[in-house]
């Protein structure tokens, strides 16, 4: 593919040549999920966005080359309070472990239906509380940070001014977040940026003991580190103390992004945390934001597995592809009426390949996903005139969608009649799933009954 890759740095406002700092060990850190609750269509994206981006890095620099680093977050209040309260005889990794078990099992299914790779490393911040307590003492020795007395216990905060360059990635000016910051709520700050490194808990909340040294004295916190520390760590554990990307969602920027940037420069001394910062844009569905209270808060598991989006349960490589329409920066409007077409765009795809075996990468696709990950162009030229089934079926390979063909008649008729006796036995959700996989392949099945005996039949067409 050559070294034509082009990607908008968030950091410079601008697309630019990418250029590893290793090519022999191009390394990419994003930022997964809280896995407080199944993973909504909105954490879906970036996991898709940034799959494509590993998998087009890979091809890039050769699969044992790329490091693909992407974090659970696994401390958390909400969390850390129904761990003590589920599991108290537990210590409390232990039970932190078992209560985010069944969300982080879910996660991991959810996003393998997506079509989604395993990233090389997918540390948890429960792992690295050692490597956050080692990082914050850093960070008080070189008078980026400081011990305050809080409204809810000690805290060490770090200190934003100290770092004279604070606000880059967001392009936010210090003076005006302290001009509308509440400071008579925070008067424990020296700053109103100020934010939470470490954070005592009360006698009756879990935490960790966390010892620092300040001015000679040893100070000891039984608490729980601040969100952005997490990340910090966890990236320079797997990934060094200076790395190719990291991504995430456009929410991250300021002012999760931001603070990792403060603290990891300042406890290493570097000018940058990562060269390169990509972030996706928001998903909203059917034209609102998103959200419990709008009755519209759509997870990944209620799309593929039940009938609540629409009336039916999707197919995973449809989702992705409904994701794929449109270039990663921009916003969705994920709808009904984007499932549709992305279903059938996928059969008209899955035609075209005529069980092609993948081929060779043409210079159409090359253009448009080394241009900053321009999926929509890539997928209109898959779409286009005169390319070859072989490919078509590499260009699939590289968006992570199976364009196999569709099944053989007598394949087709075997599904339809598994389906009729599990309607016969009441067992609709099997029924539903073999529905739904023929509809995914470009089959659409018809329920009649005989005139003559009542009885179902089912008979299928190819969706022209």
């Amino acid at each position: 593919m050559g070294n034509a890759l082009r990607l908008y740095n968030t950091l410079t406002r601008e697309k630019q040549a990418f250029e590893p700092i290793d090519p022999d060990n191009v390394r990419m850190y994003v930022c997964g999920p809280t896995v407080y609750d199944f993973a909504h269509i909105g954490n879906a994206r970036p996991v898709i966005v940034f799959d494509v981006l590993f998998r087009l890095l890979r091809h890039l620099y050769g699969e044992d080359h790329v490091t693909y680093v992407r974090n659970i977050t696994d401390v958390d209040d909400k969390i850390n309070a129904r761990a003590k309260r589920d599991y108290p005889d537990l210590p409390l990794n232990e039970a932190i472990r078992a209560v985010t078990e069944k969300t982080a099992d879910q996660f991991h299914k959810d996003i393998a239906a997506l079509g989604v790779l395993p990233p090389t490393v997918e540390p948890r911040a429960t792992d690295h509380i050692d490597g956050m307590v080692a990082m914050i003492q850093t960070l008080l020795d070189k008078g980026n940070a400081y011990v305050a007395e809080g409204p809810e216990g000690k805290e060490v905060l770090f200190d934003v001014p100290s770092m004279p360059d604070y606000g880059r990635l967001s392009r936010r000016n210090l003076e005006d977040q302290q001009a509308g910051a509440r400071i008579a709520v925070e008067s424990h700050k020296k700053s109103p940026a100020d934010f939470v490194l470490w954070k005592e808990s009360a006698g009756d909340e879990p935490g960790w003991e966390g010892r620092f040294t300040v001015d000679g004295q040893s100070i000891a916190i039984h608490g729980r580190p601040g969100w952005h520390i997490e990340c910090s760590v966890m990236s320079e554990k797997h990934l060094g103390e200076t790395f190719d990307i990291h991504g995430g969602g456009l929410d991250l920027i300021f002012p999760h992004h931001e603070n990792e940037i403060a603290q990891s420069c300042c406890a290493h001394g570097n000018h940058v945390m990562a060269n390169v910062w990509m972030h996706n844009g928001f998903v909203q569905v059917e034209g609102r934001k998103m959200a419990k209270s709008e009755g519209n808060f759509v997870t990944i598991h209620d799309l593929l597995g039940t009938e609540k989006f629409g009336g039916r349960k999707w197919p995973g490589e449809v989702l992705r592809l409904a994701m794929l329409m449109t270039h990663y920066r921009e916003p969705i409007d994920f709808s009904v009426k984007r499932l549709e077409e992305a279903e059938n765009i996928l059969v008209k795809l899955r035609r075209k390949t005529e069980g092609a075996a993948a081929g060779e990468i043409t210079s159409p696709f090359r253009q448009a996903i080394e241009d900053d990950l321009n999926t929509p162009d890539f997928i209109g030229h898959m779409l286009g005139a005169g390319v070859s089934p072989s490919s078509l079926a590499a260009a699939g390979d590289l968006l992570g969608l199976d364009l196999r063909p569709i099944q053989t008649d007598f394949d087709v008729q075997s599904c339809v009649n598994q389906r009729l006796a599990f309607i016969r036995d009441k067992n609709w959700a099997e029924a539903d799933r073999i529905r739904d996989e023929l509809a995914s392949q470009g089959i659409q099945l018809k329920d009649s009954k005989d005139k003559e005996t009542g009885e179902r039949i089912t008979t299928w067409e190819v969706k022209r």
